[in-house]
């Protein structure tokens, strides 16, 4: 079939969920359009669920049940997509992340996910479920999610990645000393990749800072421009270009606050190496 988009179920429960309805779909012998029709949807936004770009609705997960004969299963996976491990918004976000071909991250307090080493990771998810805020099962499936998502910065061709850290990001023990000591030799690596930028944005900044929350933006390959922030129960994926502009003008003012790279790596090794 021409132009037929390979699936990857396993990067995310929204692209699994893309693939079951792509295969209850073509076990019918429908086209897209058949299905749509059936939904009262458009072709365009089946394409989008199918390949992960849009993150299925209630209303939309309960026509396909309908028109495809499949009792409540499509409800019971949307219910999953929308409280299982991953905030609600995050599946859709990581979608459009995959295929991104800028992405400029702002963090506050721990080491982005996509530049995490896997102990790092492992003991946050570990706290997590000490806690009591997440379930073993949810956290090996942040785990799957972290790692499929890291991949894709070694794509063939990557991504360009700014990032800029708040020091405290650097500076928060997470694990102990071992895990630390990976973790930014993770961070000095990154720094030395062609396609990165490594950024800290120091304490002394203060009142400067023009950016007082964690932020991702997206460049896509059309050049549009999308925002993703988090509240604590929440991701928030923006398309309005209106809304975008005045954060990535607030994020480019970050970056001409912050240290330079050099300068940004000089502190990490200072770090690594025990001075304060």
């Amino acid at each position: 079939m021409v132009n037929r988009k390979e699936l990857h179920p396993e990067s995310s429960p929204q692209a699994a969920y893309g693939a079951l309805l792509r295969t209850s779909r073509e076990e019918h012998g429908w086209k897209q359009e058949d299905l749509a029709a059936r939904m009262e949807y458009s072709s365009t936004h089946i394409s989008a669920v199918e390949t992960g770009r849009k993150c299925p609705t209630s209303r939309f997960a309960h026509s396909a049940d309908r028109a495809l004969g499949t009792g409540d299963l499509f409800q019971r996976e949307c219910h999953k997509i929308k409280h299982g491990a991953l905030l609600e918004g995050f599946a859709e976000y990581v979608g459009y992340e995959g295929r991104a071909v800028e992405i400029r991250l702002y963090e506050i307090g721990i080491v982005p996910g996509l530049l995490q080493t896997p102990e790092y990771a492992q003991m946050l998810a570990d706290s997590a479920v000490r806690r009591g805020a997440t379930t073993p099962e949810q956290a090996a499936e942040r785990s799957m999610s972290l790692t499929s998502r890291q991949s894709s910065l070694k794509r063939l061709r990557p991504p360009m990645v700014w990032v800029v850290m708040d020091e405290s990001c650097i500076r928060r023990t997470v694990g102990g000393a071992a895990v630390m000591s990976g973790q930014l030799d993770h961070l000095l690596e990154f720094a030395s990749l062609p396609n990165t930028v490594l950024q800290v944005a120091p304490f002394e900044m203060g009142e400067r800072r023009p950016v007082n929350l964690p932020v991702t933006l997206l460049t896509l390959p059309d050049r549009s421009a999308l925002c993703y922030a988090e509240s604590q129960t929440q991701g928030h994926l923006d398309r309005e270009l209106s809304s975008v502009l005045p954060v990535l003008t607030a994020y480019h003012q970050l970056q001409a606050e912050a240290l330079s790279q050099a300068a940004s790596v000089a502190m990490i090794n200072q770090l690594r190496k025990g001075i304060p």
